[in-house]
C-alpha cells in the first residue's frame, strides 16, 4: 500500500474505480483509472504508487514503473517503504538496461517500417479508387435524376419562368492523412499522451486492440488529432 500520503487522493472516484478494477484483476483497465485519476490531480503519490506496482508486476514496463516509483517517492518522501520502492527502482533499470540489449538491429526496424509506410500508401490508393467510382456513380445518378425542361410558350402578360436550377453536391474535403508514431526504448502511453497533448483515453480508441500498457519499440501507434 502507498505510504502516509494524502488521504484525498485515495478517495477520488477514478483512484476508486482502478482499485475496484484491481481486485477484479483488470489489470488494463486499472491502469486506465489510475492514468484517468492523476489527469485529474498529478500529485497524487497513491495513484503513482498503484501504477508503479501495476507496470512492474502485472503489464511488464520497466520505464513506466521507474517513472511512477520516482514520482510516488517524490510526492510521498517519507513513505514507510521508501527502502523497498529504491530496491524495485534498481531492479527496474536493470530489466530495462537488458531489454535494450535485446532489441533487434536498426536496419531490420527500418525495414519493416518502409514495409508498413507501403502497405499504408496501398491502402490509401485503393480507398481513391473507390472514393472516385462511388463520386462517378452518385453524379450519373443525379444527372439521370435532374428533370428535363420542355420550352413552353410564356402566358400573355406574364414573363418566362427561370429555367430549373441544379442542386449538386458540395465537394468533400480530403481526408487528413493520419499521423503516426514511433515507440522509442523507455517510452509508455502516457508520455506519448503528454507529447501530443491528448488523453490516454483518445489514444486507445484510436489504436483498438493494441495493449498501451505493453508497448514494444518500434510499434507503429495512431496518434489522433486534437
Amino acid at each position: 500500500m502507498p505510504g502516509q500520503g494524502n488521504g484525498d487522493d485515495e478517495k477520488e472516484p477514478h483512484y476508486l474505480l482502478g482499485e475496484s478494477r484491481l481486485n477484479a484483476m483488470d489489470y488494463a483497465g486499472a491502469a486506465r483509472a489510475f492514468e484517468e485519476s492523476l489527469e485529474v490531480n498529478p500529485h497524487s503519490a497513491a495513484a503513482h504508487y498503484q501504477l508503479a506496482m501495476l507496470y512492474d508486476t502485472q503489464a511488464p514496463d520497466p520505464a513506466a514503473a521507474i517513472y511512477h516509483y520516482e514520482q510516488y517517492l517524490k510526492y510521498d518522501p517519507n513513505a514507510p517503504n521508501a527502502v523497498i520502492v529504491t530496491q524495485r527502482i534498481e531492479a527496474c533499470k536493470e530489466q530495462l538496461a537488458s531489454d535494450v540489449l535485446a532489441l533487434p538491429s536498426s536496419s531490420s526496424t527500418e525495414q519493416q517500417l518502409e514495409k508498413l509506410i507501403a502497405q499504408n500508401h496501398e491502402l490509401q490508393d485503393e480507398v481513391n479508387k473507390w472514393r472516385q467510382a462511388y463520386n462517378a456513380l452518385h453524379s450519373a445518378q443525379m444527372g439521370a435524376a435532374a428533370p428535363v425542361a420542355t420550352a413552353t410558350a410564356p402566358a400573355a402578360g406574364l414573363e418566362p419562368a427561370p429555367p430549373p436550377r441544379t442542386v449538386t453536391e458540395p465537394a468533400k474535403a480530403a481526408g487528413t492523412p493520419a499521423q503516426w508514431h514511433r515507440v522509442v526504448p523507455g517510452e509508455t502511453a502516457m508520455a506519448i499522451c503528454r507529447e501530443y497533448g491528448i488523453r490516454f483515453t483518445s489514444l486507445e480508441a484510436a489504436n483498438p486492440g493494441v495493449n498501451l500498457t505493453r508497448l514494444r519499440v518500434g510499434q507503429m501507434l495512431k496518434v489522433p488529432r486534437g
